[in-house]
């Protein structure tokens, strides 16, 4: 009578010994998955040092991403595929040559960041090629598609939902530095640039004469817009001597510091040449010369020069392919300095050359100036042109230069459909001769 309750409390022990076992297996799955994220975010927190500890190059951070991803038994295969300045493009491939992996394209759909939650390879449509591939892994930075992680050989669903954050954690820690290090990179550049920029700008102001000439024989005023930071305009007086001075205004092709540096080395031929007291006939030849041997043919300048001799009221002069000088006698006549050659630079040796004289009679004005002044165009494509310029020059001739300049910018702001975002720097340098 005594065995019947302990035979009767064994189903009750066996239930409990199985519960506790149940729950032994659960704790120790528990663990399990708690050791594995352990390891995960410790591989994540460990790549994201090692990617911001040095500055390292974009391909070595896609290589770290490689090696940290070949210790993970999960991952069988796998693609990177990243978005480039010229779109998506594969830098990151396990389980197959990088090489096979480029011959890969993406859907139009892909592409354009369609796909930005997980999902299945298979619904994507993307063809036999992609039959070793099970899932898709969008990486997103502020809210658009930066890369794509195709994932293959999984073995069952719970391995499937694992790797999902892992493997976007660690594809977004890869992308986060490799757009940090494009960043710094491009800084460093864009630093660079400003560098050179301030450099051209001071090169390109100790081109320009600090004081202008204003006696008893003429007066001289001048006018800089510049339509870049670094323009590409030229402009000049040199005393010669004690009577005579040269005038000269340029324009070179092409901005930015190519051009400041172009013309920073005609300035210097120029006066090298002026010491040495040669005439405009060798004059421009030489510079022609030194332009050509410097850039070989690929730019040039248009320009003009002038010597003006204050004793004979003589000027001599050479138009190098620029926009014709204007001289306004005080009868209201109209001369347009022509005589010259072709523009410098261009070809090793000017095919012609013809300096050309007129005389200065007293009160009257001289114009140079570059093309940005003319090329203005209003809402209808009709250019300001030197009919333009001649109608303000006739009306305002007799305004002190300073206001005269003022007018014709004025007057080309006005006529301008850009809101005086002129297509070129204006240059304007006027002669008022007494």
């Amino acid at each position: 009578m005594a065995s019947a309750p302990l035979s009767s409390a064994e189903p009750l022990a066996d239930a409990l010994s199985t519960q506790v076992a149940m729950r032994d297996d659960q704790i120790k799955q528990l663990r399990r998955q708690l050791l594995l994220k352990q390891f995960e975010l410790d591989t994540v927190l460990g790549v994201a040092h090692d990617m911001t500890a040095r500055d390292h190059t974009v391909d070595e951070l896609y290589h770290m991403l490689r090696l940290t991803l070949q210790g993970q038994r999960n991952v069988v295969q796998l693609l990177l595929f990243a978005r480039e300045e010229h779109g998506f493009q594969v830098r990151v491939a396990l389980g197959c040559d990088l090489a096979d992996a480029e011959k890969l394209e993406l859907t139009q759909h892909l592409c354009d960041g369609g796909v930005t939650q997980p999902q299945a390879v298979e619904d994507l449509h993307l063809g036999e090629a992609w039959d070793r591939y099970e899932l898709v892994i969008p990486v997103l930075r502020q809210k658009q598609v930066a890369a794509y992680v195709f994932v293959g050989g999984l073995r069952d669903n719970e391995v499937r939902q694992q790797l999902i954050p892992f493997l976007g954690s660690l594809a977004n820690t890869l992308i986060g530095a490799v757009e940090n290090r494009r960043l710094q990179a491009q800084r460093v550049a864009d630093a660079a640039v400003r560098k050179e920029i301030e450099i051209a700008q001071e090169v390109q102001a100790m081109l320009f004469p600090r004081s202008l000439p204003n006696d008893a024989h003429l007066a001289i005023e001048r006018s800089y817009v510049p339509h870049t930071e670094i323009g590409g305009d030229y402009y000049d007086v040199v005393e010669i001597d004690a009577h005579r001075l040269l005038l000269c205004v340029a324009d070179v092709s092409g901005k930015g510091v190519p051009a400041s540096l172009l013309m920073s080395n005609f300035q210097a031929g120029l006066r090298t040449l002026l010491r040495q007291g040669v005439e405009l006939a060798t004059i421009v030849p030489e510079l022609n010369h030194l332009l050509f041997r410097n850039s070989g043919g690929e730019k040039f300048i248009t320009a003009f020069l002038g010597i003006y001799d204050r004793r004979t009221r003589r000027l001599q002069y050479v138009n190098a392919g620029h926009n014709d000088p204007l001289l306004l006698l005080d009868n209201g006549t109209v001369n347009a300095l022509k005589h010259g050659t072709v523009m410098l630079g261009i070809m090793e040796e000017l095919p012609l050359l013809r300096v050309g004289e007129v005389e200065i009679p007293p009160h009257s004005l001289l114009l140079l100036y570059t093309d940005g002044l003319t090329e203005v165009f209003d809402a209808h494509n009709n250019e300001f042109g030197e009919e333009g310029v001649l109608d303000v020059l006739q009306r305002n001739r007799y305004l002190p230069l300073p206001k005269l300049h003022q007018e014709l910018l004025r007057r080309i702001n006005a006529f301008s459909a850009h809101d005086a975002q002129f297509a070129d720097d204006v240059t304007i340098l006027s002669c008022r001769f007494k």
